[in-house]
This record gives C-alpha cells, sequence and structure tokens, in this order.
C-alpha cells in the first residue's frame, strides 16, 4: 500500500519546542561559508604568489597565474643567508621556550603548592608585568647589555644568549601565572599520597603534578615559542648580520632596486611550517591546557 502524505507526516520526527529556527541553520552556513573565505584567501594570496615568476607578481595580481615555477622556493636560501636565520629562530625560540617551562614549573609549583610571605605581593607583581609595552623595556635592556659587555667582557648584546634572556623577560610572566591557575586545578590529594609513598616534593611535582598538568605546560611551550619565534621590535636591535633571526631577516628580500615578492611569500611559508607543525601535534594538548589555566 502506498504511502499517503498523512503517513509521511506520522513517521516524520516531531521538531522540537526548543530547536533553533531553520532560518538560523542557513544563516551559520552562509556565515561560516564567508568566514571559511575570508581566512582561506590570504592563503591562496600567498601560495598562488609564490608560485608565480617575479614579474608575474610585480604587476597587477592575477587571481589565476599564467605559469606556476618553484623557482622562489629554491632562490629563497640564496638571495639571503635563510638557513642562518632559520637556525637563529629555532636556536633561540627553543632555548626561550625550555627556560620559560622548566623556571615557570618551579615557581608556579611553589606558589600554588605553599604558604609564604610575600606570595600574594610575587603573584600580583608577575601578573602587572603585563600592563607594559614592550618598548619601554627596550632601551634599559639595551643599556643593560652594553655596560655587562663593556664591564665583564661577556657578549650579551648581539648574541643569540642575550636575546634568549630578553625573551625570557617577557614570556616568564604569563607562563608563571598560567601556571599556577593549572596547579591550583590539580587536587592537593595528589600530592599527599607522593608524600605517603615516600616521594620527597620534588618527586611529587616530577612523577604525580607534572604528569597531570602536561596539557597545561605545552599551552605555557606553545605560547613561549610563538613568542619568541615571531618577535620583531627586540630582535631588530638586539641582533646583529650573524644573530639575526627569521622575523628580521626576512625583510632582506626587499632591497633598493627591487622587491622579490614571489620569495618573500614564499618563505613566509616555509618559516610557518615549524609553528603549524607544532599547532597540528600538540592541538588536543593546547586545547585542554587553555580551557583549564585559564580559571581557577
Amino acid at each position: 500500500m502506498p504511502d499517503t502524505p498523512t503517513t509521511l507526516t506520522a513517521r516524520r520526527p516531531a521538531r522540537s519546542p526548543m530547536a533553533p529556527p531553520r532560518s538560523f541553520h542557513w544563516s551559520r552556513r552562509v556565515f561560516l561559508t564567508l568566514l571559511t573565505a575570508f581566512v582561506l584567501l590570504p592563503v591562496y594570496v600567498m601560495v598562488s604568489s609564490s608560485l608565480k615568476p617575479l614579474q608575474d607578481v610585480s604587476g597587477k595580481f592575477r587571481w589565476l597565474p599564467s605559469g606556476l615555477t618553484i623557482r622562489p622556493y629554491i632562490d629563497i636560501w640564496s638571495t639571503i643567508p635563510l638557513a642562518r636565520y632559520f637556525t637563529n629562530s629555532l636556536i633561540v625560540a627553543g632555548a626561550a621556550t625550555a627556560g620559560s617551562v622548566v623556571i615557570a614549573v618551579f615557581a608556579a609549583y611553589a606558589v600554588s603548592r605553599y604558604s609564604f610571605r610575600g606570595r600574594r605581593v610575587f603573584t600580583v607583581t608577575v601578573l602587572s608585568t603585563q600592563m607594559f609595552p614592550g618598548i619601554l623595556f627596550l632601551l634599559p635592556l639595551f643599556l643593560l647589555y652594553v655596560n655587562i659587555g663593556n664591564t665583564t667582557g661577556i657578549a650579551l648584546f648581539g648574541s643569540r644568549g642575550g636575546l634568549i634572556l630578553t625573551y625570557l623577560t617577557f614570556t616568564l610572566p604569563f607562563s608563571i601565572w598560567m601556571l599556577i591557575g593549572y596547579f591550583d586545578s590539580v587536587p592537593k590529594d595528589l600530592d599527599e599520597a607522593a608524600l605517603v609513598d615516600g616521594c620527597g616534593p620534588l618527586g611529587a611535582l616530577f612523577r604525580v603534578v607534572v604528569p597531570a598538568a602536561i596539557p597545561g605546560i605545552v599551552a605555557v611551550a606553545v605560547y613561549a615559542f610563538m613568542t619568541a619565534w615571531g618577535e620583531v621590535l627586540f630582535a631588530s636591535v638586539m641582533t646583529n648580520d650573524t644573530t639575526r633571526t627569521l622575523a628580521v631577516g626576512l625583510q632582506g628580500y626587499s632591497t633598493l632596486n627591487d622587491v622579490y615578492w614571489n620569495q618573500i611569500m614564499a618563505a613566509s611559508l616555509v618559516v610557518s611550517v615549524p609553528v603549524v607543525a607544532g599547532f597540528l601535534l600538540l592541538q588536543r594538548y593546547l586545547v585542554a591546557g587553555l580551557t583549564a589555566g585559564a580559571v581557577k
């Protein structure tokens, strides 16, 4: 017996009175589609421009390239010492990240688990340092590094070590503050159970608290790495031709005679690989760490 309209209506599940209207679903799809196009449009321009000859990107922009070439990806390594800049950025960002994570773990654990005089003052001071712009510390750090070099012979200005110390000054406060909130969310009963089992304070930290706080530690590491990887202001002043990082070195593709737009786009995509790869590999830890450490 064929189904009648009445039968089809009876079989159709009833619409919940709390369900949003159908117009909401369509408007959401349209909005998300436009938002995706808005986000992917610059990526398309970068990728297409990096595969064009220089004469095609120097003139009027074309959405569809007349010809494709991978020559810009080869020339980026010889136009400027990109490999050296890449190595400098990896060393500086990696060392700043490791230093921020190690110091922040000990400092945040002490603030979260122990009561001592000046505990609240320390926490407020750490958080208040985020209110000041970075350029405010540029001249004092410059004079400090120069005077230390003249007095002791330790070359901090123009060296990787000096740049690493500089990055620690503004990655550490946020890292400590974020890990304090995350360690507060880890039950103290775990520490007490570890102490009962024979662990000391450091044993409880590394065997119990740190494994439970991996998402928060990963979030801090990603923040410190991204801050050091893309920083321009201090890197442009505190480095020289030997210790220059990628954020400053990419300016070398712009000369007095020409601007190598295709190579700039190609180099920008290449230097984005470590950050994008890190996000993809640590995405599940990063989301958990940011949401759990955001509130106490």
